[in-house]
């Protein structure tokens, strides 16, 4: 007997709207390691910090602005004698508020037949999109920290070997000897500029690419076996001595930039050059996160396609677009430090 077979009448349409799938979640982890800031409206787009450089200190680089340099000998006092009167050294550091936004459109035919609603998709994604943007405008000035160590060699083009206890402790010899705090306090989750406190450590930031690294330390802890000490991040894997780890996908390597060695990744398979990862170690008041004060975090703003003007009187298009002003700043070079060094291939 014949039967009607489901090809021989191909149906109208012939699909079933599924849910729609995921997509990737960016992740934002930088604003740990920075201090939030706040400028007052309609004062201009130039912000000027003011430090006062130790005594014996100067202005020549990252180390000198932070050590002070006296000796008992130069502050005695000969009997009657006035000493010679001296005068401070101030230092300025200058940084521009930017404005950054995008903006997504649609038709009405789009928003009236399509199955999904998609301006609802776009005005989420945008929230997304603008919260990646802000973690790039970090990433961009810590990672350009002027005081950089290398695990093994004396430049990035020179870089061929994994993270180590032994860069990572110059580093934190380097920052100590600046006088470098560890950080105790975090920026709390959420849509305020709080602080909440953490026990004092150096924190580190790095792609996820070097988590096997990490984890390889001598006397790393992950956060599994923690005793009584709080994550700072769901991004938190562990800790290791003075330093705590936090890992993004967002914190990409310089492609193919370091020396040569088979057993560490490069992006390129044919590359005889290993990828090198800035490993961000942030101090107390290294760096600064600014924003103008009462923007918080940014504006959405969404004209939707029924809204009519002289400029589309039939009502044909939509839009989404969001903006925000901001600026971030590593205020104290001495006080932050990047070490960047290759990740094992794990081939």
């Amino acid at each position: 007997m014949a039967v009607q077979a489901y090809g021989l009448s191909p149906g109208r349409v012939n699909e079933i709207l599924g849910e729609t799938l995921a997509y990737a979640e960016p992740t934002m982890v930088l604003a740990l390691g920075c201090e939030m800031k706040q400028i007052p409206k309609n004062k201009g787009d130039n912000i000027s910090y003011r430090r006062i450089i130790p005594t014996g200190g100067a202005t020549t680089n990252a180390n000198t602005i932070n050590r002070w340099s006296v000796t008992a000998a130069g502050h005695l006092l000969q009997e009657g004698v006035t000493p010679a009167a001296e005068t401070l050294t101030d230092q300025y550091v200058n940084v521009q508020l930017n404005q950054y936004g995008a903006i997504y459109g649609w038709t009405n035919k789009t928003a009236d037949l399509h199955e999904d609603d998609i301006p609802k998709d776009m005005s989420r994604i945008m929230g997304k999109r603008m919260g990646l943007v802000q973690e790039m405008i970090r990433y961009g000035v810590m990672k350009a920290c002027t005081n950089v160590y290398y695990s093994g060699g004396t430049t990035r083009a020179t870089t061929d070997e994994t993270i180590s206890l032994t860069v990572l402790r110059r580093a934190a010899r380097g920052l100590l000897a600046n006088h470098a705090g560890k950080k105790s306090r975090i920026i709390k989750a959420g849509p305020d500029y709080d602080t909440s406190a953490i026990e004092d450590a150096f924190l580190v930031f790095v792609h996820t690419d070097g988590a096997a690294d990490v984890r390889d330390l001598v006397g790393f802890v992950p956060v599994a076996k923690y005793a009584g000490m709080q994550t700072i991040s769901p991004k938190e894997i562990g800790s290791c001595e003075e330093f705590r780890f936090i890992l993004s996908p967002e914190l990409a390597a310089y492609a193919d930039a370091g020396g040569a060695n088979a057993a560490l990744y490069a992006t390129t398979s044919a590359a005889s050059n290993i990828d090198v990862y800035p490993f961000i170690v942030c101090g107390e008041d290294s760096t600064f996160d600014i924003a103008l004060k009462g923007e918080d975090s940014f504006d959405m703003n969404v004209i939707p396609h029924t809204q009519t003007d002289k400029n589309d009187i039939l009502g044909q298009r939509g839009y989404c677009g969001a903006s925000f002003w901001s600026a971030s700043l590593v205020v104290n070079n001495g006080w932050c430090a990047v070490v960047e060094a290759g990740v094992s291939s794990l081939a």
